[in-house]
């Protein structure tokens, strides 16, 4: 190696570290910042009534039929609720000493968080007869499901995949945008192969690839929510978002909230 090899390389290895140093990130041998997440913009296609007694945990369209956990210790509910008026059909409490959170609806069988109380709930429709409970290691916060396994959020940056027949754990995923770990992740659905999350404390939908963790896109509902603070000045933060796979609808609600509203998401 002459002089002005070794003096180039040097020159490399100099220009190297300081774009490291600045927190960028390499792809092969190119150097290269990490994207930040697309912003989708939501409308609302139609509003429904919402039951501002909800502290909305988790909500779920199943066979055509709306689905609502309700959190709060003495009136932690899980619902089955008619979408054009927001009563409450069919109800089963969970009594003084849980809160409840996120659930999902996978094959007829229903499953639910607690929060500190770190148990899950299962239960077969249609008559929500509890059939079992599991132990969870932390606290519940949200769930989903991919068709095979369970996704749960327990308010850090990182989804835990599980077993639904046993609440084995099977692997867990770290969340990040733009290279930043993420964080307050709460209510989870699984649409279309990904899985959107609410973050807790703010107005932002995350939408996260399962496999790699990265948050792809962002859905601000800044302005519906406060719609809902002007109608009810109790709404609390956005919680609360369901699928209907037949009909491709999205609704998303909050807790105490007066409405329900299905929304359509830009591409």
């Amino acid at each position: 190696m002459n002089i002005k090899q070794y003096n180039f390389r040097n020159a490399l290895i100099i220009i190297a570290l300081f774009f490291y140093g600045c927190g960028e990130t390499r792809t092969g041998s190119v150097i290269s910042t990490p994207p930040a997440p697309k912003t989708l913009s939501s409308s609302i296609q139609a509003t429904y009534p919402h039951d501002t007694a909800a502290y909305t945990q988790g909500l779920v369209v199943y066979k055509g039929a709306l689905f609502e956990g309700t959190g709060n210790y003495g009136r932690s509910e899980l619902r089955k609720v008619d979408i054009s008026n927001g009563k409450t059909l069919q109800r089963v409490t969970l009594g003084e000493k849980y809160f409840g959170e996120g659930i999902t609806i996978l094959r007829d069988t229903v499953y639910q968080l607690t929060w500190q109380e770190k148990k899950v709930f299962v239960y077969l429709l249609p008559g929500f007869k509890k059939i079992k409970e599991f132990d969870v290691p932390f606290d519940g916060w949200g769930l989903t499901h991919d068709g095979t396994n369970l996704i749960l959020s327990n308010g850090s940056g990182e989804l835990f995949f599980y077993r639904p027949q046993d609440f084995t754990l099977i692997r867990s995923q770290a969340v990040v945008e733009a290279g930043t770990p993420s964080f307050n992740l709460n209510e989870l659905e699984y649409i279309d192969g990904f899985i959107y999350a609410n973050q807790y404390t703010y107005p932002y939908i995350l939408k996260i690839d399962p496999n790699s963790g990265e948050v792809v896109a962002k859905i601000d509902l800044t302005d519906i929510w406060n719609r809902n603070r002007a109608a009810y000045p109790k709404a609390d933060v956005p919680n609360g978002i369901a699928y209907d796979p037949d009909s491709k609808k999205i609704f998303i609600t909050g807790k105490w909230w007066p409405e329900l509203y299905e929304i359509q998401l830009s591409n």
